[in-house]
């Protein structure tokens, strides 16, 4: 059977402790007032696959545990390392003093386009992805050392937080 299905124990997954164990790659994943708790699990799962070192949670944020949460994220919520910020420029100011590099994903003047930015080996980068229908807070985008927009070619003007986290983290992830 050469394109059967893989079994879960054939696709040689890590561990929670096997990846709470890896090295930082200096990815931070940060969310500025998502409203569904669903969007808050589907973030979780996405920063587990794409190896993010951490989800920082911010202001109306849904945080762990939650039942909600749980039922997106799968157990993401037990291996990506989380905080919560009442306030997500608490989280900003963090982030810069630590040496992050603050990415607002966001259609802005002077956003540049996913396709076209490369990110810097070494460089720790904060990518902070905005309220379902406000988006990212115009203080946290000024604050950020640029935005990043998603090309898109239909109709409507953005996509759901969650697909515009797999998007963006495929766009950074690990090298192999």
């Amino acid at each position: 059977m050469g394109n059967r299905k893989l079994l879960n124990p054939e696709l040689g997954r890590l561990d929670v402790g096997q990846y709470r164990s890896l090295p930082p790659r200096g990815l931070v994943v940060v969310l500025d007032n998502i409203r569904s708790a669903h969007n808050v699990g589907s973030a979780f799962r996405t920063c587990d696959a794409f190896r993010a070192d951490a989800l920082w949670l911010c202001g109306i944020c849904a945080f762990p545990p939650s039942a909600e949460i749980h039922k997106t994220a799968l157990g993401a919520e037990d291996s990506v390392p989380w905080r919560h910020f009442a306030d997500t420029m608490e989280a900003v100011r963090a982030l810069k003093e630590e040496g992050y590099t603050l990415i607002s994903v966001e259609q802005t003047v002077g956003s540049v386009q996913l396709d076209a930015f490369v990110p810097e080996p070494g460089r720790k980068y904060a990518l902070v992805f905005g309220n379902e229908v406000e988006g990212v807070r115009q203080d946290v985008v000024d604050a950020s050392d640029l935005s990043l927009e998603i090309p898109q070619w239909g109709t409507k003007h953005s996509l759901n937080v969650s697909v515009s986290l797999g998007v963006v983290l495929w766009h950074f992830r690990p090298a192999r």
